[in-house]
């Protein structure tokens, strides 16, 4: 699935405006007495702007998923609730796309959409809700905490972007972080949901890697949106198996996890993130989500009641630096 048949050339994950800011600088694009290069400049930095809250948008609804399963799981078994889950967002999504009157993408472009599909809204979602079984959502959401980097590399192999050394630095120390905090949390052994989540990093990463370069050359509520789409299929077969063979106990948090995996989540999270992933490039978004595990102790302790670590304050300042290190090392080298 290289170059056309994906629909994307590699160089597509290149950060547009920026990048057309950077060659406005150098070619002294406007006026010749250097209006335009700042213009040029002044849109690229606007457009970083915008695409790190995006992105930082997509963070904040992503650090819920994992309390919200939980809530969930009070009602509906791991099947159902993940079955349930996909026949929602892609009802809503298909709404959606209606009431835009959307025409479909290209066919060059289904082979990705199945790649999102598949990692982020069949595989992940199925594969963590198994841990979740077992596992708290706190333990959960650290060790996912590894994705950031997992989707870099994948993106770097995926696409031949080639982040600075600086940014592979910080990226690696901000994942080091997370995994001994992971370790001293679990006492140094791995848990039986592990090897779900272990699994969970790598599907998902390949679908954010897909999808940030399908958002540049189509709108990203439209790569989030038809990739719910393309599942409807399997999850109207899945809940038609999944709800007479699972006990269901209606209960308001049940009903209230289960409308947020599906809207929250799977449609209006995965949106902001796709488009903010397509201003300013897989890498630097999915350095971002080094926040999510710590937002999601937050919530789970806020909403779950579960006991938040000590060492997560010291955690989240050290998880933090790195983001802010991979994110200016970035942005310097883009401005050289």
């Amino acid at each position: 699935m290289r170059a056309h048949s994906s629909a994307i050339d590699d160089s597509s994950i290149a950060v547009g405006p920026s990048a057309d800011a950077c060659a406005g600088t150098e070619t002294g694009v406007g006026t010749g007495t250097g209006t335009g290069t700042n213009s040029a400049a002044a849109t690229g930095r606007e457009s970083h702007r915008g695409g790190l809250a995006l992105a930082g948008l997509g963070v904040f609804a992503f650090s819920l998923t994992f309390p919200a399963t939980a809530w969930g799981l009070e009602s509906f078994g791991p099947w159902s609730l993940v079955a349930l889950r996909t026949l929602l967002g892609a009802v809503i999504a298909g709404a959606a796309l209606l009431l835009g009157r959307v025409a479909p993408p290209d066919r060059r472009h289904w082979a990705g959409l199945v790649v999102v599909a598949a990692g982020v809204v069949i595989g992940f979602p199925l594969l963590t809700t198994l841990a979740l079984r077992t596992s708290t959502t706190s333990h959960a959401a650290v060790v996912v905490g590894l994705l950031p980097l997992t989707t870099a590399v994948l993106s770097s192999l995926r696409t031949g972007a080639r982040p600075s050394r600086a940014f592979w630095i910080a990226a690696l120390a901000g994942a080091a972080v997370v995994i001994v905090f992971t370790v001293q949390q679990s006492g140094g052994e791995l848990s039986g949901g592990d090897l779900y989540l272990f699994g969970a990093l790598l599907i998902c990463a390949a679908g954010y890697t897909e999808g940030g370069r399908l958002a540049r050359v189509v709108p990203g509520w439209q790569v989030a949106a038809w990739s719910l789409v393309l599942c409807l299929p399997l999850a109207v077969v899945g809940t038609a198996l999944a709800l007479p063979a699972e006990p269901v106990r209606l209960t308001a948090h049940g009903v209230i996890g289960l409308v947020w995996v599906a809207a929250g989540s799977a449609f209006l999270g995965l949106y902001v993130w796709y488009r903010g992933m397509a201003e300013i490039g897989v890498p630097r978004a999915s350095q971002l989500q080094l926040a999510q595990p710590l937002l999601t102790l937050l919530w789970s302790f806020l909403l779950l009641g579960e006991t938040v670590p000590a060492a997560a304050p010291v955690a989240a300042i050290a998880v933090l630096l790195c983001i802010a290190a991979t994110q200016r090392t970035e942005r310097d080298r883009r401005t050289r």
